[in-house]
């Protein structure tokens, strides 16, 4: 059944006097199925190449932020019984994240449509309006967000996404935030981490920094389980170099898994089964 949506383009606006900007995400409403999402572009070359100081760090955070929180909405409307009460327009969502103000993020007029499938709109959206313009070699491999939204789909379908929340695992010199995490008795952490790069070199070199992450982390003293959700590269020359990266990566002197995309729905279960077993103290 088709249903009617509204999305706004999210754009980086450089300069407010000249209106120069760039789109970096979509958010999309379509309220008669409670259907709220955002994707936002987590790559930052193409505003340095166009502008001068961009700050990349903040940018990424920035955006990442709003995709988060817009998402977290959306996860919050299916829950709802349906007659409570919520806007019909995608700005008024939008709008409470990210004020509608002078900063260097703006939202783009509405647009509006009808739909079968929500979700698979939104990633044309952002195809048609964000993606198609980044350079060749930045679409040519996957990035993190980007194989994260593909095991999102399997938590969603096994209702374990609004269970999952942001965690910070900190070090003696050095913290970091995961996304997606939940507890029971330890911490249980899902990151997505893709490794569906050009250069071979490129997938042994972010094994080694993910290596040294978590290295840094464990004289924190907090006990934590790492759930490596991987995107493994679609180039058949680079397997090798892949299997080399997680044989890095089991260096870690924590407790990890690695799940695979075609391991995502066995994944799901397990985890499932995990936040909802009881946990005794001992």
């Amino acid at each position: 059944m088709k249903t009617p949506y509204s999305f706004s383009v999210l754009r980086y606006v450089h300069d407010i006097v000249t209106g120069e900007f760039v789109n970096v995400g979509v958010v999309l409403f379509a309220p008669q199925v409670r259907f709220l999402g955002a994707i936002c572009s987590p790559r930052y070359s193409r505003l340095t190449k166009m502008f001068s100081n961009i700050d990349g760090e903040h940018y990424r955070q920035t955006t990442g932020y709003f995709q988060a929180k817009i998402n977290e909405e959306g996860e919050r409307l299916i829950s709802e019984l349906p007659l409570t009460e919520m806007p019909d327009r995608v700005t008024a969502f939008a709008s409470r994240i990210l004020p509608l103000d002078d900063s260097t993020l703006q939202f783009s007029p509405e647009g509006y449509g009808i739909t079968e499938k929500p979700e698979e709109t939104l990633e044309q959206l952002y195809n048609r309006h964000v993606e198609k313009y980044s350079e060749k070699t930045d679409r040519a491999s996957r990035t993190d967000d980007e194989v994260w939204r593909f095991y999102k789909k399997t938590f969603e379908e096994k209702h374990i996404l609004s269970k999952l929340s942001p965690h910070q695992i900190i070090g003696r010199n050095y913290d970091y935030e995961f996304k997606y995490s939940a507890k029971n008795g330890k911490w249980h952490l899902q990151e997505p981490i893709s490794f569906d790069l050009l250069e071979a070199s490129s997938i042994t070199d972010k094994a080694n920094s993910w290596l040294g992450r978590i290295t840094s982390l464990l004289d924190g003293g907090e006990p934590f389980k790492l759930n490596i959700l991987l995107g493994r590269p679609r180039d058949e020359k680079l397997y090798n170099t892949f299997g080399k990266a997680q044989n890095i990566l089991h260096s870690m002197q924590c407790e990890h898994q690695f799940i695979k995309e075609d391991e995502a729905e066995s994944f799901a279960e397990e985890l499932k089964r995990e936040i909802a077993a009881p946990h005794t103290k001992g």
